[in-house]
């Protein structure tokens, strides 16, 4: 039977973190449930891994989740599931097992809005369309921010006034180059925000009303209705191009309806509105709230930088992140760089916060959180709020708080010092750029609040027993060796960093093998295989190395189907990478992911240190021969130790 083929596409606003978990919660997901997938990933450096139309053609369904517009015209007429980007994170097996099972509807162009109207009940519409424009602006805020701030760097002058770029000089050009991509800001903004409510038809009003949003002239105001307005009128641009096309045309004018009539009327209808009603009125209350933050000394500076740095670090690139990221950035565009200062602090603080808590005390995470606080640590430095994410999945109660208070107090710091951000982004990167005013203190504020981070995590975390999976393996064959032989010559040559994997027999010996497994639970036959292991000189406390498998099987079932079982463990208790294997006839219920019996059970030993990724290789190498039935059959039909040894020795 022909596996089942799936394609996905996932996107997030800002196409940084979320993107690529979701892309791999989906590639897990298949690879757990036997589906082949392909996934497109729209992240922030562009579309990579592009599905193609021979993918699409020889596909039995697509995943879409996605939290900005998609494209969906190239999967007309295929099952198409269109969700946000966090189902493809939380709900990977549950989006693929709806295609297996048929309950997914063909994707229609002319139900396109129906379709889209459905997606949009389970999520925020709002925020959605808000931050699909925020995601188009970034890139003109940070190109613009880093290259004024080079200018000023390394072309400026220190005069009475400040720092100044000499004229007719190139980092005088640099410097206009970097003011016209702030230009943008709003027009790209409001153009994408209509963009996702309207698609296509809304660029036009989008970016007019933009534009007139950002340019007091219109509506005799001095200054303008800045990021406020851009947003109203990108909501406003999107919704009126949508009625216009609901609009019922005959069919001679339906062609044309985008590309003439939606965008004059709708573009004409927002511009006259800014002008004459909304400009004036939304430009006085931005420039009350610039006055009033430009202004803000003491104690109600240091509230504000408490609530910034709180809404950055809570939900980790969520909606009160983006609010107050989108805030701060509004803020640069103004003149004033002491609001985005402190966050650009706060935006670090937790994942560098996180990487440090596993550097500075290991027994408190699990492998794979260890594994994931070097991912986070340097994430951090990158300004990628998103890398403390699965920390606060796995343990929230205790993570949340800790990044919220680190970000807070770093946020606060940055703000009594008076450190400026130039460029609407976060962490180190962004101070070695130039980008930040008072670089010093910067440091520090990041320093102190990543250290509480980190201190505080370390003491409300209780201590992890470390079972995870890495193993390693020995390179001496030793199928023919007796025990005792096999254990000096290993323990004497044996490197775990220097390991090649050549054949399972290398891990195994005739006093590993048990063909009739006595026990009638798991744990029982947990107990048989850990005294063979312990019997053989491997492991110099079972105790330890027990409660390394059973914790592993807390964090989910090794059953992975067919009549297969796999425990694993890697901890301090273990001499020497091995293998034990036993067979048990009538089947142990192991809750496997299929719901057979285990009847074929391989545990799996490795020391705690130098292990390294190699029990991936090994994992591999075991269920790629298991997949095959009639290997199977065989090994359940063996009656000796030798016979089975032999068998093995073709894995």
């Amino acid at each position: 039977m022909a596996k089942t083929k799936i394609l996905a596409v996932t996107a997030c606003p800002v196409g940084i973190a979320h993107t690529y978990m979701a892309a791999e919660s989906l590639q897990k997901a298949a690879e757990s449930l036997g589906v082949d997938i392909k996934v497109e990933t729209q992240g922030s450096i562009g579309v990579e891994n592009l599905l193609t139309e021979e993918d699409i053609t020889q596909a039995d369904g697509i995943i879409i989740a996605a939290d900005k517009e998609v494209s969906k015209d190239r999967f007309a007429g295929k099952k198409v599931i269109i969700t946000g980007v966090q189902d493809g994170i939380h709900k990977a097996e549950e989006l693929i097992q709806q295609i297996q099972k048929g309950e997914v509807p063909v994707y229609k162009p002319e139900l396109a809005t129906k379709m889209a109207v459905k997606a949009k009940n389970s999520e925020n519409p709002i925020y959605k369309h808000l931050m699909s424009g925020v995601s188009y602006m970034v890139p003109f805020i940070v190109v613009g921010g880093l290259l004024i701030a080079l200018a000023l760097t390394l072309g400026g002058e220190q005069t009475p006034s400040g720092i100044i770029v000499p004229e007719n000089s190139i980092w005088k050009n640099i410097e206009s180059i970097g003011a016209t991509s702030f230009m943008f800001m709003v027009p790209i903004l409001a153009g994408f925000i209509a963009v996702s409510i309207a698609d296509r038809p809304g660029l036009v009003p989008g970016m007019i009303g933009g534009y007139i949003a950002a340019n007091g002239s219109f509506y005799g105001s001095t200054a303008g209705a800045g990021f406020i307005g851009g947003i109203i009128a990108g909501f406003l641009a999107g919704y009126v191009a949508l009625a216009i096309k609901k609009i019922q045309v005959p069919k001679a004018v339906q062609s044309v309806m985008p590309i003439i009539f939606i965008p004059i009327i709708s573009s004409a209808i927002v511009g006259l509105l800014f002008i004459y009603v909304i400009g004036a009125p939304v430009a006085k209350i931005f420039d009350m709230l610039t006055t009033w933050l430009a202004g803000m000394q003491g104690g109600s500076s240091i509230i504000l930088a408490m609530i910034l740095g709180a809404m950055i670090a809570f939900d980790m690139g969520g909606p009160l992140n983006k609010v107050a990221f989108l805030f701060g950035s509004a803020m640069i565009a103004e003149g004033n760089y002491e609001i985005m200062g402190p966050i650009a602090v706060a935006i670090c603080i937790p994942p560098i916060g996180l990487g440090l808590a596993t550097f500075i005390k290991k027994e408190k995470f699990s492998q794979t959180e260890i594994e994931a606080g070097k991912a986070s640590f340097t994430m951090g430095l990158f300004g990628i709020t998103e890398g403390a994410i699965p920390f606060a999945a796995q343990d929230p109660l205790r993570v949340i708080p800790s990044i919220v208070v680190g970000s807070m107090v770093g946020s606060v710091i940055a703000m009594i010092a008076n450190v400026g951000g130039r460029v609407a982004h976060g962490g180190p990167i962004v101070a070695v750029l130039g980008g930040i005013d008072n670089v010093l203190m910067f440091f520090v504020s990041v320093i102190i609040g990543s250290m509480i981070t980190a201190l505080l995590v370390i003491t409300l975390k209780k201590d992890s027993k470390k079972s995870s999976i890495p193993l390693a393996t020995a390179t001496t064959p030793i199928d023919n060796v007796p025990t005792e032989k096999v254990n000096k010559k290993i323990e004497k040559e044996i490197d775990l960093n220097h390991l090649e994997i050549k054949k399972l027999t290398d891990l195994i010996s005739l006093d590993l093998i048990e063909p009739n497994l006595e026990g009638t639970t798991r744990e029982e036959i947990i107990d048989e295989l850990i005294e063979k292991l312990d019997e053989s000189g491997i492991l110099t406390s079972k105790q330890q190395f027990r409660q390394a498998i059973l914790t592993r099987e807390k964090e989910g079932t090794t059953g992975i189907g067919m009549n297969i079982a796999i425990p694993h463990g890697k901890t301090n208790a273990v001499k020497r990478p091995a293998i034990a294997f036993g067979i048990k006839r009538d089947g142990v219920d192991w809750k496997s992911l299929d719901g057979s019996v285990s009847k074929l059970i391989f545990m799996i030993a490795v020391p705690e240190s130098g292990a390294g990724d190699m029990h991936l290789k090994i994992l591999q190498m075991i269920s790629r021969k298991l997949m095959d039935e009639e290997f199977r059959n065989q090994l359940l039909n063996i009656k000796t130790k030798r016979e089975a040894l032999e068998l093995l020795k073709t894995i």
